[in-house]
């Protein structure tokens, strides 16, 4: 494909999409949007995220006697599934667009490949050694023992948990609901690790990162690791059922590399390519304080003031922001200086 049909390259070789990011067309009354915008929301990701969760709850998920006691056999179990789950998906995607680098550096954002600069910030001077490490050894173990949790939970008849036969209606709807959660979840706990103490002690390990790849994705603190996770609990309040909490926790674990994919398309074919949905959360990772959410389904960047969609003008509304920001933090030392 030419990458350049879609986007331009600037002089070191960083490529950006011509079309700008937006919100989701419902919030702009553009109803006539609503085909495409339905099409791209259904597929293929959030198929891939329930097909997952339905298999996970025929194939691996115990009974519900079995689940009714914290035991190691099950939660082995399902570590090892959630392992296997990432290596294989998150694998697939480093192996043949980041090692084999099949179809080179045709719409990726950044230029670099991490590979090609070691960083003493990293374990071993290795970004992706650093971030698979983490995500394997904190991230995975965390995810699953939330799963645990809230799986014990349902086993023991703590929260409202719902059959399909009875209430369809309304767990048909939560699964609709489910990436709007997700992006409302998101947006407040990562806002919050932002702020300067806990963006210093926590979440700058995520930002390490700042070309990410698909390691990058759940390479967190592990406190971050909680925030992030903790989504899930959030199917102990509001009545659901164990399918949608594990489409919920799909989102969360295996659509984390959406963010962190690099590149705008995969290339399946010379002239079909997969869209990656990776772009507002690669600018965040470019310029740090912009998009905290996720791509504009519940647009809370763009009421808060933080939305960028990767036009100039967006630059500049940032620039600005960034300025008035410093003059305030001066502002305050003088203050500070004369009150001493």
């Amino acid at each position: 494909m030419d990458d350049l049909k879609f986007g331009t390259r600037d002089i070191r070789g960083n490529w950006t999409p011509n079309a700008r990011l937006q919100i989701a067309p419902f919030w702009l009354g553009k109803l006539n949007e609503m085909g495409r915008f339905l099409i791209d929301f259904i597929w293929p990701w959030n198929t891939f995220h329930m097909a997952t969760a339905i298999l996970y709850w025929v194939l691996i998920i115990p009974d519900m006697e079995t689940m009714q006691t914290l035991a190691w056999s099950w939660a082995l179990w399902l570590l090892a599934a959630n392992s296997v789950g990432i290596f294989l998906m998150y694998g697939a995607i480093e192996l043949f667009y980041y090692a084999r680098r099949i179809q080179g550096r045709r719409f990726k954002y950044n230029h670099k490949f991490p590979s090609e600069h070691p960083s003493n910030v990293f374990w071993f001077k290795s970004q992706n050694l650093d971030n698979f490490l983490r995500s394997f050894l904190v991230g995975i173990p965390i995810w699953t023992a939330v799963e645990v949790g809230v799986l014990w939970c349902y086993a023991n008849g703590i929260g409202t948990w719902l059959d399909w036969q009875d209430n369809w209606l309304w767990l048909g709807m939560l699964v609709i609901l489910v990436p709007a959660i997700h992006e409302i979840h998101f947006f407040f706990i990562h806002r919050l690790i932002h702020t300067p103490w806990l963006y210093k002690h926590v979440h700058s390990v995520h930002h390490n990162s700042i070309n990410p790849s698909p390691w990058s994705s759940l390479s967190m603190h592990p406190v971050e690791h909680l925030l992030y996770f903790g989504e899930i609990v959030w199917h102990l309040i509001i009545p659901s059922n164990p399918v949608v909490m594990l489409f919920n926790s799909h989102v969360v674990g295996y659509g984390a590399i959406n963010g962190h994919i690099g590149f705008d398309k995969l290339e399946l074919t010379d002239e079909k390519g997969l869209d990656s949905h990776a772009y507002a959360h690669y600018l965040h990772h470019k310029y740090f304080e912009v998009n905290y959410g996720a791509d504009g389904l519940v647009p809370l960047d763009k009421w808060f003031g933080y939305w960028h969609d990767g036009s100039k003008e967006a630059d500049e509304r940032m620039k600005e922001r960034f300025r008035r920001k410093k003059a305030q933090v001066n502002a305050k030392k003088r203050l500070g200086t004369l009150a001493g």
